[in-house]
């Protein structure tokens, strides 16, 4: 991609409703434009990274075995009523009429939805346990909408439901998508926390967020510190495996404010392992039984020949959410520094590009090519001097920089990531860093 093609309104200004670093840092960097309050448009950078977490996201349900769907925006309001939950909800939803003044809404979440279609369509135990996911956008009218794509209104959202059986099956689906959480969040660079945390409006009475460390996030928690440094790559699928991961996460306190008691802490928690601090909440799993499949009717056929209502887990994750998270979990100053799993670009080429220097822009051209066989580059083609290419970088955030100018001479190319010291090495060198 060469830059003088990229749509990229850069602002030189940072905007005066931006209040926290990832509102600031998106804005600047041409990310995201703001269409009405909470509600954005996501501008070609940002929707690039988005899209790179959602397949990270997907591919980690695939593993696990959970298929994916795709549920419609608009819902009908009868079955909100059949759950209990459509007068219930609150003036977060936003209810709405169509022409033939039929009660609808715009989905603030699916479980009612997927219920139905699970009950229309399944009758028999044989066909469990059953993993459904999709990915759309959902809206909660936030009464004030803040902090840019952290707290909007509209969003968009990876949401699974598990249907088994027994109770013991329906705890071995959460424990695969407990696993398929701290997988996804890994991939992305991220240390997320499964917190104990309290169940809200989804209901149940088993659940966790996953909650990663910043100063600018709206939870406060209370964890032993021993809880970071479990490794996840040492679990695996098997049953044990994931019965074992559950367990170890289990033995250390790590809880939202909302279950937090500071007396429990204390007992539990040596004052030199206490962690008190804030952090992002950027997935959350819910295990509710037959909370929703009772009311509405969601029966399959046991064993014995009897009706059983199902048992049902709900699991989200934020991932236009996780956007602004992973900004304000890895930003230093006012640079941005992607990972390499969700960067926008692998690596950008910031060359010399004017009448005068005309060799600058040749030599960038071929190591363009070159590079562009196995990652995908960024050619700064633009005519600006080094200065103010400097700083776009930066504030974008790609996490590796070749720079080419009229000093730029031999085999040898001036390399660096962001936020480090520049190197001397050959093209060579380079694409074996890039693929390490």
């Amino acid at each position: 991609m060469f830059a003088s093609k990229l749509f990229l309104p850069i602002l030189k200004e940072t905007p005066a409703e931006a209040q926290i670093k990832s509102h600031q840092l998106m804005l600047r960097a041409g990310m995201i434009k703001q269409s009405s309050a909470g509600i954005y448009s996501w501008l070609p950078l940002g929707f690039k990274v988005m899209k790179k977490i959602e397949q990270i996201v997907r591919e980690e349900q695939n593993a696990i075995g959970a298929q994916e769907l795709l549920m419609p925006t608009i819902q009908s309001a009868e079955i909100w009523k059949e759950s209990g939950r459509y007068d219930d909800y609150g003036e977060e939803m936003l209810r709405i009429k169509d022409r033939q003044n039929r009660e609808m809404l715009y989905g603030p979440t699916n479980e009612e939805l997927i219920t139905e279609i699970f009950r229309s369509s399944i009758k028999s135990y044989k066909s469990l346990p059953q993993l459904l996911y999709h990915i759309q956008w959902k809206f909660r009218d936030e009464l004030r909408p803040r902090f840019g794509v952290m707290r909007g209104r509209e969003f968009y959202m990876k949401d699974a439901y598990s249907f088994d059986l027994t109770d013991e099956e329906a705890k071995k689906s959460y424990n695969k998508m407990f696993y398929a959480y701290l997988k996804t969040f890994e991939r992305m660079d991220l240390k997320a926390i499964p917190m104990a945390a309290d169940t809200g409006p989804i209901g149940g009475d088993l659940s966790h967020e996953f909650v990663i460390l910043a100063d600018t996030g709206e939870s406060q928690i209370y964890a032993d510190k021993n809880i970071l440094n479990i490794k996840i790559d040492k679990f695996n699928l098997d049953e044990k495996s994931l019965t074992s991961m559950r367990n170890e996460f289990s033995n250390f306190y790590a809880v939202t404010d909302e279950k937090f008691k500071s007396n429990e802490f204390d007992q539990k928690v040596k004052k030199e392992n206490q962690l008190k601090t804030k952090g992002i909440e950027v997935g959350h799993i819910f295990y509710f039984a037959d909370k929703y499949s009772k009311p509405m009717n969601c029966f399959v056929d046991s064993p014995a020949g009897k009706k059983t209502p199902v048992m049902m887990g709900s699991y989200g994750i934020g991932v236009s959410r996780l956007v602004g998270a992973i900004i304000e979990a890895k930003y230093h100053k006012d640079v941005m520094k992607w990972p390499k799993s969700v960067a926008p670009f692998d690596i950008v080429i910031i060359a010399n590009n004017n009448k005068k220097d005309s060799a600058s822009m040749e030599k960038a051209a071929k190591v363009y090519q070159e590079l562009k066989k196995k990652f995908d580059v960024l050619l700064d083609d633009v005519d600006e001097n080094f200065s103010v290419k400097f700083k776009k970088h930066d504030l974008i955030g790609i996490p590796f920089q070749i720079i080419i100018g009229s000093k730029s001479d031999g085999d040898k190319l001036e390399f660096k990531e962001v936020n480090s010291k520049t190197e001397q090495l050959s093209l060579p060198q380079i694409i074996k860093k890039l693929e390490g």
